[in-house]
């Protein structure tokens, strides 16, 4: 009699793997992955942090030739409003990630084969497939969200390459937990790299699973190496909201760069992060001021449509004109794309309008 066994979902994303590229081989078959911050030191027949980049006999296999999750949705969504406004980005994310955020709203990819609740079966997909369908939708972009894309950069590579063949502009959501090794791989492939700015405090960055320094030392790079950058900070009370830890951040990002745009976003509840409450309109406006106060050309909030005042719009930061005029992921008015510039007084403003 033979017995008939379900695969577990590990047994499933192992059949989908290739060969990786970001990796150093070391001796007694062991190696060190060089996708994420974390650089884990692999044995034979182990996994990294993120349990979906492997060692098997002294080469690294990881995640190849599939999407746990896909979706076409607005770019301003992800949120990039000063890449494409108007436009859509078709989104695929893969399973796993190396950091474990309690509050992660995307935790049933992001979790997968860590947490037992997490993870959904893998929908077998070509980079050409995903062009195609980028192009169907009429998206002006593909991106990598949902999970963590760094720990699977060399299926995005595959992707983004075909992407880009097609016309299409390419985008990272990312939590910013990279290696210079990763970006530089990347970097002939992508245009736009979000980067979570979860924290300023390095004991709050430990216990989601990362160091505060290795995200502090990726934001400078990616504006040097030419990415287009957005950061996100995801305002949680009592976890990163006083106006120390904001103006911490806000102070960071302009002594990198004024003019890289700060997203302040509401936190709810979800996950294993249910004591909080959610994050309200006035704690997001007060966030967004003290980026405005700090000397940030451009700061939104996000996440409460209609809620935040003049949060939404992007200004001029020389004559103040109104440039973009959004709610929620709406664009109600623009004046930049195709142009890149103030049509009142000639401000170049940074970022990809065309």
């Amino acid at each position: 009699m033979t017995i008939l066994t379900t695969p577990t979902l590990a047994e499933v994303l192992d059949e989908r793997t290739k060969e990786g590229q970001l990796y150093e081989p070391l001796e007694d078959n062991k190696l060190r992955c060089l996708a994420c911050g974390h650089r884990c030191l692999i044995y034979e027949g182990q996994r990294g942090i993120c349990k979906v980049r492997f060692n098997r006999g002294g080469t690294l296999y990881v995640p190849a030739g599939y999407v746990g999750a896909l979706q076409c949705d607005p770019t301003e969504k992800k949120p990039f409003f000063h890449l494409l406004p108007g436009s859509d980005t078709l989104t695929f994310g893969m399973l796993g990630c190396d950091l474990h955020c309690p509050y992660c709203q995307n935790w049933l990819t992001s979790q997968a084969l860590r947490d037992p609740q997490a993870g959904v079966l893998p929908m077998e997909v070509t980079p050409q497939e995903l062009a195609q369908l980028a192009q169907g939708y009429g998206a002006k972009a593909v991106g990598s969200s949902y999970n963590e894309p760094l720990i699977t950069a060399e299926w995005a590579f595959e992707v983004f390459s075909v992407a880009r063949e097609a016309g299409l502009k390419t985008a990272f959501v990312s939590n910013g937990n990279a290696t210079p090794q990763v970006l530089a791989y990347l970097r002939p492939v992508l245009d736009a790299y979000k980067v979570d700015l979860k924290s300023m405090s390095d004991k709050n960055y430990r216990v989601l699973g990362a160091k505060l320094s290795t995200v502090l030392e990726t934001i400078p790079r990616l504006v040097e190496m030419g990415y287009w950058v957005e950061i996100v900070t995801l305002v949680i009370p009592s976890f990163n909201d006083s106006d120390e830890e904001l103006r911490q951040a806000a102070d960071f990002l302009v002594s990198v760069s004024p003019d890289i745009p700060w997203h302040v976003t509401a936190f709810h509840k979800d996950y294993k992060m249910t004591d909080p409450d959610n994050t309200d309109a006035r704690t997001l406006v007060r966030a967004a001021n003290i980026g405005k106060e700090s000397g940030l050309h451009y700061v939104y909030a996000g996440n409460l449509p209609g809620m935040v005042g003049d949060f939404e719009n992007t200004y001029c930061p020389n004559c103040s004109a109104l440039l973009i005029e959004r709610i929620g992921y709406q664009i109600l008015q623009d004046q930049l794309t195709g142009r890149g510039k103030c049509y009142k007084c000639g401000e170049v403003i940074p970022g990809i309008w065309s």
